[in-house]
């Protein structure tokens, strides 16, 4: 939480909030503007930092394995045991890939949600020492990462539709729901139903955490002495969403490939 600079209106608070800061890849330079050449720098910095992080903690467990385990390995079994059962219980199929991708599913957008966490104003002051007018601290209210995410899911369901029903692929896109009569308005269907996925997923992470930053924001407006209450309150609150909206990725993206599996 932070008192507003006197300076800035509430608007321009806001604003300044959910700028992203911005990386031309055409000229290669710094900036707040967008168009197609652009990425945000701040969303691409903060996932491949917590991705990096998430990645050397599993290795540092995989290699200090032991028969009486330590809080980080015990911390490690938990989460694989919990993806695990849930995999099993979802996946109808037999894949290698389907358990280690939904436990980084899960911690991965974990992580990036519990971004939202910290103080409004911490990080991007800590930016602003060298410079740098805006950065975003929370990647999942980015829809260019949700989206990125969610079209990974979708390419993975349709590979696995292609490469595991094969010619039965072709005959439930030509023949299901209304039979082969009606093929236009079957494979009309199944692309509406294919393509409603990737953005139905992006859409709800993207919005929640959106919504959530976003009341960060408003809460930060108010007088440094009356924040504490709200804020504590909703920060509470929040914990339950981040996990969920972590939980609910992951199972949708279980549930999206064992479609894509199951040749009935």
């Amino acid at each position: 939480m932070s008192v507003v600079e006197t300076a800035a209106t509430p608007a321009q608070y806001v604003q300044h909030h959910l700028t992203h800061l911005t990386l031309n890849l055409k000229t290669f330079t710094l900036g707040e503007g967008g168009g197609f050449w652009t990425v945000n720098l701040d969303t691409l910095l903060v996932s491949l930092f917590i991705a990096v992080f998430i990645g050397t903690f599993l290795f540092l467990v995989s290699l200090s394995m032991k028969e009486i385990p330590g809080k980080f390995q015990n911390l490690a079994e938990v989460l694989l045991g919990f993806v695990d059962k849930t995999v099993k219980e979802t996946f109808h199929g037999e894949s290698k890939l389907i358990p280690p991708l939904a436990l980084v599913i899960f911690m991965w957008i974990f992580c990036m949600n519990t971004m939202d966490l910290l103080p409004v104003d911490f990080i991007p002051r800590i930016f602003g020492l060298a410079g740098v007018s805006h950065f975003r601290i929370l990647p999942t209210a980015d829809l260019n990462a949700t989206l990125a995410m969610s079209l990974t899911v979708f390419g993975l369901a349709i590979y696995y539709n292609i490469s595991v029903k094969k010619g039965y692929f072709l005959k439930e896109l030509f023949t299901s729901p209304f039979g082969k009569w009606l093929f236009p308005l079957n494979i009309l269907f199944r692309l509406v139903e294919e393509c409603v996925k990737p953005f139905t997923l992006a859409l709800r992470l993207f919005g929640n955490m959106f919504a959530g930053e976003l009341i960060f924001i408003l809460i930060a407006i108010l007088p440094w002495w009356s924040q504490w209450l709200p804020g504590g309150v909703w920060a509470i609150f929040h914990i339950l969403v981040i996990t969920l909206q972590a939980f609910i990725f992951m199972m949708l993206t279980i549930v999206y490939l064992s479609m894509a599996h199951d040749t009935h």
